[in-house]
């Protein structure tokens, strides 16, 4: 399995695979063509985030999307898994742990990374479990949201 940046021409798996993360982990329905644009923005623009894309025989098998958070109370970068996804058929075979295995190999080069940090459904029970294996913790926080649209 290679791990790698994800490139522009990734982009329409990727956006595939966060449509379907959407609807399997909160039974919602979103609309492909903003999602696409949402990864494009990624794609182009560093500072919003990275993807990372494992694959194997060529194909596009699982994602993580990093977005960055600073902490003034820690002088440096939390480091947000958002859209992590695994094809259906390449699940429990190591895929999301050779993902953040990288991202965390990353992390370690980025002077100014603190730590990660990731949200989860509250029902996705085995989302939960693979980050504890992780060394994911609960915190004390709840995730609260506003939107504009």
């Amino acid at each position: 399995m290679e791990i790698r940046e994800a490139t522009m021409a990734d982009a329409a798996v990727i956006a595939a695979y966060n449509v379907a993360l959407a609807k399997e982990s909160e039974d919602l329905t979103l609309d492909p063509a903003v999602v696409r644009q949402g990864v494009e923005a990624v794609l182009r623009d560093a500072a919003k985030g990275v993807y990372f894309a494992a694959c194997e025989g060529g194909k596009l098998v699982g994602q993580i999307m990093v977005t960055y958070e600073w902490s003034d109370w820690r002088n440096g970068n939390f480091w947000w898994l958002q859209s992590v996804y695994v094809h259906p058929e390449n699940r429990a075979r190591g895929v999301f742990k050779s993902l953040f295995a990288h991202a965390l190999a990353q992390a370690h080069k980025t002077p100014d990374v603190c730590g990660f940090r990731l949200y989860v459904e509250e029902h996705n029970s085995k989302a939960q479990a693979a980050y504890h294996r992780l060394n994911f913790e609960r915190t004390n926080y709840q995730v609260l949201e506003r939107l504009l649209v």
